[in-house]
């Protein structure tokens, strides 16, 4: 399978000059001995998952390495069809690193099965290896996404596109990949890169050699403001990125929420942690049916979620600035039963 290709750096570009400073672009990947044989165990996985016809791709802070704007991260966040949860789990039961076998991790993760994934509940395994410990994180609906990520693969991993928008998160730290994604997407020649940028002096830098189209103007009416070097645009971005960070926060909140009874059944339970992984799997199956909502945000209701957000962000920024806000709805369609 042919790796994603990287894309080079040219310090001499003003606009790279201006992205590293930032801190924000084109940060060498500096892959040691653990993290590139973790990267082998993943992709290992991802080769056999595909071979018995399972989607799935490896997505979030690995993706970012492969990118070339992160250097390094201890854990592996995987997308996975939903329909493909019962195969992903007998593979995973049989892989073995170090001589360990996975286990589910903690007491607040749901059991990796099609009704939950699909509902936009995560799946966390750690292999308890002496001194290679490693960390996988199922997702069956890449949150925040706005198109169906498994359409928009490239070699082992999520597409920018997706990885961008999963970076939209309530952690400052995201934020910087996901513009630097956005910018190698636009040098790259694929326009929905605009989306992504969130530093306004890349942005600001990047308008005046090229421009986004009013199409996408409509989707992120701040790139209006950056065309036009309006004012306004610094309290318009920083009033869309805090907008994100509540989108982000009510929607943890909402399953965190609905997780507890089900925290509470495992817990009670009482499992060793030296059972198997089918066993794990089964309890946690049980301790669902009867305490675990499969959709929890479509129980809440989206429309009430961005409401939520925006009643919170109106508290933190400008209120004139509200008026930026992109439509968001499209990010958050985790479809109902």
């Amino acid at each position: 399978m042919s790796r994603p290709k990287r894309i080079s750096v040219d310090t001499s570009d003003p606009l790279r000059k201006l992205a590293c400073r930032s801190g924000i672009l084109y940060k060498e990947s500096l892959m040691g001995l653990n993290f590139a044989e973790l990267e082998r165990f993943y992709q290992g996985l991802v080769t056999r998952a595909r071979g018995q016809g399972i989607t799935c791709a490896i997505t979030s802070g690995m993706a970012c390495v492969e990118f070339g704007v992160a250097e390094t991260t201890k854990e592996c966040n995987l997308l996975c069809t939903p329909a493909s949860s019962r195969r992903l789990l007998d593979l995973l039961s049989d892989a073995s690193l170090h001589g360990q076998l996975p286990a589910y991790r903690g007491h607040l993760t749901a059991p990796l099965h099609e009704r939950w994934l699909r509902g936009g509940w995560t799946s966390h395994f750690v292999w308890n290896a002496a001194g290679a410990e490693a960390y996988l994180d199922v997702f069956g609906v890449a949150p925040r996404s706005s198109t169906p990520w498994q359409k928009e693969l490239e070699g082992f991993y999520a597409g920018r596109h997706t990885v961008a928008e999963m970076k939209r998160t309530n952690r400052e730290r995201d934020w910087p990949y996901a513009t630097a994604l956005g910018a190698q997407m636009i040098e790259a020649g694929d326009a929905r890169g605009w989306l992504h940028i969130f530093d306004m002096d890349l942005l600001l830098a990047l308008t005046r050699v090229a421009r986004p189209s009013a199409g996408l103007s409509r989707r992120r009416p701040v790139l209006g403001l950056a065309v036009s070097g309006d004012a306004r645009l610094r309290s318009a971005l920083h009033a869309e990125v805090q907008f994100w960070h509540e989108l982000d926060r009510v929607r943890l909140g909402i399953y965190q929420r609905a997780v507890r009874p089900y925290m509470r059944a495992v817990t009670r339970a009482r499992l060793s942690p030296e059972v198997g992984l089918a066993v794990q799997h089964e309890t946690r199956m049980r301790c669902a049916e009867k305490h675990l909502p499969s959709n929890p945000l479509v129980d809440y209701g989206v429309m009430r979620l961005v409401e939520d957000a925006r009643t919170a962000v109106a508290e933190l920024v400008n209120p004139a600035a509200l008026a930026w806000l992109p439509d968001v709805r499209e990010h958050f369609n985790v479809a109902a039963e």
